[in-house]
C-alpha cells in the first residue's frame, strides 16, 4: 500500500497546477486589491441598478468580474490549504481570502432585495428592448422565483454578515476530521503498528483478516464516542442555523429551503426515501449472502466492507489508473476520452496521499480555471474507481465552461452527481466484462452491488437522519448526543436488518459524517446513482442517441433546472422509476453474483 510521504518528497507530476491559476502568491494580493475595487463600483449601482435596460446589463458586466476573480482567488486559497493543512501560511491565507468572500457577500447582500422591489412585468420589458440581456433571461427568472423568499435590504445585509458565524460549526468539525484527529494506532496485517487515518481506514476496513477490519472499526469509532458532545454540539449549531435561515426567509421548512434553488418539491425527497424503504428487502438479501459467504455466525458492521474473495496483491499506479479509465470510458465517444487525456497531463489531479493533505477526494472548478481534482491515491480498486468519479466531475465542469457562459456554468449538486457515478457505472461494467478469472468478476459484481448499497441505501438513511433531525429541531425536541446516537442507531438497524448485527459503536457514525455540515446534501448521491445507471445502462448498450444527449446534459451547466435537463436524456426523477429500476438491477447483479458462486 502506498505510504503518506511529506509533500516536497512528492514528484511535481502527480500534483495539481495552481501557477495555472496564479503564476505568483501575490497576484492573490492583488487580485483581493482590484475586489475591493470592483466592490466600489458595485456600490455606485445602488439604487438605481433597475433604473433602465441599459444600466441593469452595465451591473451584470461589473458584478460577473468581481464574482469570477473572488472565485479564483477563493480556489487558489481553498487548494492551497487542502494539499497541507498544517501549511501555517496556506491556512492563513485560505482565512484572509475567505474574510473577504464575507465582505463581499455583505457588501453585494442588497443586490437581490433591491432588483426585486421591481416588477418582473418591467423585468420583460427590459429583455425584450435591450438583446444584450437576452443571456440573463434565466438567471432573472430564477432570481425572481425568491421573491416571497427575500427581506429588506437591510434585513439580507444584517444576515449576511452573520454568515461567518453561521459557518462555524463547518470550520470545527473540518478540524476535528482532520487537523486535530489523532485515531490511534492499530496492527496491520504484517503485525505492524501503524497510525490509523481517515484515508487509510478506508484500506484496513476492507481487509481480509478481521482482527485488522475489527480493530481500525473500533479505533476510529473510540475516537468519536470520546467527542461526541462536542461534535453534538456542532451539528446541532448546523441545524439551528439552517433552521434560522429557512424562518427569516419564509419556508415551510429547512428541507424546502434547501431544495427551492433546484426547483426541487419535497416530494422527490420522500419518494426517494419510500421507494428505497420498499426495496430494503434487497439489502437485507445482500447482507444474508455476504454472510454466507463469508462463512460468518455473526455479520458485524466491520464486515460489511470486506470483499468476498480476496483482491490480488496489485497495486494500480496512478499509470496504470488512467490506462484503465481512458480505455473503459471509450462509449462516451472520442471526444470526450481526448479531452479527458488532455486533462490528466496537464496538472488537472492531485494524486497521492502526503502528510497533512485534506482527507478524501474532490473535484472543483471556476469558469477562469481548468478542473482540479484532489485524490488520495493508495493504488487499490477503490482508488481506480474513485479517480475515474472525480474525473466524472472535472469534465463536467470542463464541458459546462467550454459552452456556457460565465452566468450558467456552475451546475447544481444535484445535476453533479450524475455525472460521476455515469463514469462508475461505465468503469464497473468494463472491468467485469473483462475479468480475466472467475474471481475477478466476483470482485467487480460485489464491487457495484457495494456501491448500490453505500450510494443509494447508505445515502438514503443520511437523508432520512437529517430530515429527522431537522424536523426534531423544527418541533423544539433538544438535540442531545443521545438523541444524536439514538435515532442514527435505529436507523441502521432498519436499513440494514436483523441479519446484521449493529454494533454499539456504529451509533457514533453520524458524527463523522461532513456532508451534513451542507444540509440536504447526500440525498444527491442516492438519486445522482439511480439517474446514471438509467443513462450509463443505455450508452454501455451502444445507443449513441443517448449518449449524445448525456453529452448535451455534461454541457448545459445551469441552463435550465436539473429535473428538466434530465428529462432531455429521458430520465424523469419526479417518478419513483429509475430509483426501482437502479435498485432492480442491484438484484439481477445479485442473482448473478449468487449464480457464479455456486458454480
Amino acid at each position: 500500500m502506498i505510504q503518506e510521504k511529506k509533500r516536497s518528497e512528492i514528484n511535481d507530476k502527480y500534483k495539481w497546477d495552481l501557477k495555472a491559476i496564479f503564476k505568483e502568491e501575490n497576484e492573490v494580493e492583488e487580485a483581493l486589491t482590484e475586489i475591493q475595487s470592483l466592490l466600489q463600483k458595485i456600490s455606485e449601482y445602488q439604487g438605481k441598478i433597475m433604473q433602465d435596460s441599459k444600466t441593469l446589463y452595465e451591473f451584470y458586466q461589473v458584478y460577473e468580474k468581481l464574482i469570477r476573480l473572488i472565485e479564483k482567488a477563493r480556489i487558489y486559497a481553498s487548494l492551497q490549504a487542502d494539499q497541507d493543512t498544517k501549511d501555517i501560511g496556506a491556512q492563513a491565507l485560505e482565512m484572509k481570502v475567505t474574510h473577504v468572500l464575507e465582505i463581499v457577500n455583505e457588501k453585494t447582500s442588497w443586490i437581490g432585495p433591491e432588483m426585486l422591489k421591481t416588477p418582473y412585468s418591467v423585468v420583460e420589458k427590459y429583455l425584450k428592448e435591450n438583446e444584450n440581456l437576452t443571456i440573463y433571461r434565466f438567471d432573472l427568472e430564477k432570481m425572481y422565483r425568491y421573491q416571497n423568499h427575500t427581506l429588506s435590504e437591510r434585513e439580507e445585509e444584517i444576515i449576511s454578515m452573520a454568515s461567518n458565524v453561521m459557518r462555524t460549526p463547518d470550520e470545527v468539525f473540518n478540524h476535528l476530521d482532520n487537523t486535530d484527529a489523532h485515531y490511534g494506532t492499530i496492527v496491520n496485517e504484517e503485525g505492524k503498528k501503524v497510525e490509523l487515518t481517515s484515508e487509510n481506514y478506508s484500506v484496513y476496513i476492507e481487509s481480509q483478516n478481521r482482527e485488522v477490519r475489527k480493530n481500525a472499526f473500533e479505533t476510529l469509532y473510540h475516537y468519536w464516542e470520546s467527542i461526541k458532545h462536542t461534535v453534538a454540539a456542532t451539528l446541532k449549531g448546523q441545524i439551528k442555523a439552517t433552521l434560522f435561515e429557512s424562518k427569516v426567509h419564509n419556508y415551510n421548512s429547512s428541507l424546502e429551503a434547501s431544495l427551492y434553488a433546484d426547483a426541487i418539491d419535497v416530494s422527490v425527497y420522500q419518494n426517494l426515501i419510500d421507494t428505497v424503504h420498499k426495496n430494503l428487502d434487497k439489502m437485507y438479501d445482500f447482507m444474508a449472502f455476504k454472510k454466507r459467504q463469508l462463512g460468518l455466525d455473526e455479520l458485524h458492521m466491520y464486515d460489511i466492507h470486506v470483499d468476498l474473495v480476496k483482491e490480488d496483491s496489485h497495486e494500480y499506479s496512478f499509470e496504470e489508473t488512467k490506462e484503465i479509465i481512458l480505455e473503459a470510458l471509450k462509449p462516451l465517444g472520442e471526444k470526450y476520452i481526448h479531452d479527458l487525456k488532455n486533462g490528466l497531463e496537464n496538472g488537472w489531479v492531485d494524486v497521492y496521499p502526503n502528510i497533512g493533505k485534506k482527507s478524501g477526494a474532490y473535484c472543483t472548478s471556476g469558469y477562469d480555471t481548468h478542473p482540479y481534482v484532489l485524490l488520495n491515491h493508495y493504488g487499490n480498486v477503490g482508488s481506480v474507481s474513485t479517480a475515474a468519479h472525480e474525473l466524472g466531475h472535472a469534465m463536467h465542469y470542463y464541458y459546462s465552461v467550454q459552452n456556457q457562459p460565465f452566468i450558467y456554468y456552475s451546475y447544481p449538486i444535484f445535476s453533479a452527481e450524475i455525472a460521476s457515478t455515469v463514469n462508475e457505472t461505465i468503469l464497473n461494467d468494463y472491468m467485469c466484462r473483462h475479468a480475466k478469472t472467475k474471481n475477478e468478476k466476483i470482485i467487480y459484481l460485489t464491487k457495484f452491488l457495494s456501491n448500490v448499497r453505500a450510494t443509494i441505501y447508505r445515502q438514503t438513511m443520511f437523508a432520512e437522519f437529517e430530515m429527522i433531525m431537522h424536523d426534531k429541531e423544527a418541533k423544539g425536541i433538544p438535540l442531545t448526543e443521545q438523541e444524536f446516537s439514538d435515532t442514527y442507531y435505529k436507523l441502521n438497524q432498519l436499513y440494514y436488518g436483523d441479519g446484521v448485527v449493529s454494533d454499539d459503536l456504529i451509533r457514533y457514525e453520524w458524527e463523522r459524517i461532513p456532508h451534513f455540515y451542507t444540509p440536504f446534501y447526500v440525498y444527491k448521491y442516492a438519486t445522482g446513482l439511480s439517474a446514471a445507471i438509467a443513462i450509463a445502462t443505455k450508452i454501455i448498450a451502444g445507443d449513441t442517441e443517448v449518449r449524445d444527449h448525456y453529452i448535451e446534459f455534461l454541457s448545459s451547466g445551469d441552463s435550465d433546472y436539473p429535473l428538466e435537463l434530465l428529462k432531455k436524456v429521458g430520465v424523469d426523477m419526479q417518478s419513483p422509476e429509475p430509483i426501482q429500476a437502479a435498485l432492480d438491477l442491484f438484484d439481477q447483479k445479485l442473482k448473478e453474483l449468487k449464480a457464479l458462486c455456486e458454480e
